[in-house]
């Protein structure tokens, strides 16, 4: 490790790659997992409320988000910490059930309404611009109840839901984010078992696919239809990839990487940012095979209508990438191996984290930095080069850490990488935010994984953050537009690696 260290700092010291001029800067959240208030002024319940009231077992050290950070009362407090940062933006999402408590727009939450008008009011006064994402993850239960993303309803839900917050926050919100990760909504949540609602059926997961697709192009087209031309902003969708390897030099293993990567990110990308649309060809092969094998006669795929794929492509002024790790992958095949930690049987591919790289508190996140330019050159090459946010990137630890060495390094390690795809390879990266903002309910693993740049002391009533390492150095990354990987803030030790760095 130690060799890897002084590599890594060796060619960080030997050229030295500066952000471009109008690089942004930021940090996010989610509303579940920062803003508590789970009940309050008129909030609905949403299907996390439904979760962890139900089902505390579900989360590992049984807690919820009832408080949370309680961001829902700090908004002035909260955005001090944002201009101690220097951010140019903080992007968070709102809680669709504390705008429409019914899930549907026959009524408005003034509350809600007015909650999100003076963070955003607080935020521009600071000069930091809101970066909004509708939805990440919580859904109004009395949808769920309906079918939640598996019913192709909620597409049409949806768009009356943004049609709420462009008429109600669209003249000071410039850059809206449709949903946060949609294949970890249908994958781990309908088709698996790891978030809200846990359905647990694959077919589930498909129609939630389908459904999500043209919810966000309906909210799309609403925007370009009707908002645009007077409120001038910029409607995108958020993505997850994890890069995929190849865990052998093999044909089959080399297959397996290239379908994972199109059965995950690919399923949400092809259709928007491709001219044909549809989903990845590669995709539609896999699980038609996989569907034949199993004894169906059609596919598991929802099938998108031509004029749905037309509706569909297109749809977006911006690409967000969250990105935090790399897996290695071989082909399932008959043999039926062990689930890796990245596991899609109808892609036939199975994934596993390398397990002599640094590994963070989340089991599925190995520091490895050098996926990360391998992912956004992919990007690139893939999809004809589209404008790019890093919309999520960060490390866990566990527990009130605030010397967060390892945080540093992995922001400082990923960062360069970011630089090198920009100046070598010409990937049009716009912007980067960390994940996240602050220690936060960190869904099924509650409170015991912690991402923060600020710390937060659950055990306080008043919820009392503190700066963490990172938190300078991050600092001071977003003033110089570079990286030092020889910084140590005052009041703060040296890192491990910089004991060696006279020596380079």
């Amino acid at each position: 490790m130690l060799l890897f260290f002084l590599s890594l700092i060796y060619i960080s010291f030997c050229r030295e790659y500066t952000f471009p001029l109008d690089f942004q800067f930021g940090v996010a959240t989610s509303s579940y997992q920062v803003e508590g208030a789970w009940n309050i002024s008129g909030k609905g319940e949403s299907n996390w409320d439904r979760l962890t009231h139900t089902n505390p077992e579900a989360i590992i050290d049984q807690s919820n988000g009832d408080i949370a950070c309680d961001t829902y009362n700090k908004i002035k407090e909260d955005v001090q910490l944002l201009k101690f940062l220097g951010v140019n933006f903080y992007r968070f999402s709102i809680s669709w059930s504390r705008i429409l408590p019914n899930g549907k727009d026959d009524y408005v939450n003034p509350d809600g309404i007015r909650y999100y008008s003076e963070l955003i009011d607080e935020l521009l006064s600071s000069n930091i611009k809101p970066m909004v994402t509708m939805y990440h993850w919580d859904l109004p239960q009395v949808l769920e109840d309906e079918g939640g993303w598996a019913n192709e309803n909620m597409a049409d839900y949806f768009g009356k839901y943004a049609d709420v917050l462009f008429e109600h926050l669209g003249d000071l919100v410039k850059t809206w984010i449709t949903f946060n990760e949609p294949v970890h909504i249908c994958h781990y949540g309908y088709a698996g078992d790891m978030i809200a609602p846990m359905l647990n059926d694959k077919d589930a997961g498909y129609r939630c696919g389908k459904t999500i697709l043209l919810a966000h192009a309906k909210a799309y087209r609403l925007y370009d239809g009707r908002y645009r031309e007077e409120q001038k902003g910029k409607v995108g969708i958020t993505q997850h990839i994890v890069w995929f390897d190849p865990m052998e030099n093999y044909y089959t293993d080399i297959k397996a990487a290239e379908a994972a990567l199109h059965y995950t990110f690919g399923w949400f990308v092809h259709p928007i940012f491709t001219k044909k649309g549809d989903y990845p060809p590669i995709m539609k092969a896999a699980v038609g095979h996989a569907s034949k094998k199993a004894g169906r006669t059609s596919s598991r795929l929802a099938e998108l209508t031509p004029d749905e794929i037309e509706l569909i492509s297109g749809t977006a002024d911006f690409l967000g990438v969250n990105h935090y790790t790399t897996a290695s992958c071989s082909a399932i095949g008959d043999e039926k191996i062990f689930p890796g930690i990245f596991y899609y049987e109808d892609a036939d591919a199975s994934c596993i984290s390398d397990f002599t790289e640094e590994s963070a508190a989340s089991i599925w996140l190995k520091v490895i930095p050098r996926g990360f330019r391998k992912a956004l050159n992919w990007i690139k090459d893939e999809y004809n080069n589209p404008e790019v946010i890093i919309t999520e990137s960060g490390y866990s630890n566990v527990g009130h850490l605030l010397a967060d060495c390892r945080r540093v390094y992995y922001y400082n390690a990923y960062l360069e990488e970011l630089l090198k795809a920009i100046h070598d390879d010409g990937c049009n990266v716009k912007g980067f935010t960390a994940w996240s903002f602050l220690d936060n309910f960190e869904w099924r693993s509650g409170y015991l994984e912690r991402f923060g740049l600020f710390g937060v002391d659950f055990k306080d009533p008043t919820r009392r953050r503190t700066a963490k390492l990172s938190a300078h150095v991050y600092k001071k990354i977003i003033s110089e537009k570079k990286i030092d990987w020889k910084y140590t803030p005052e009041g703060f030790q040296d890192c491990e690696w910089l004991h060696v760095k006279d020596e380079l």
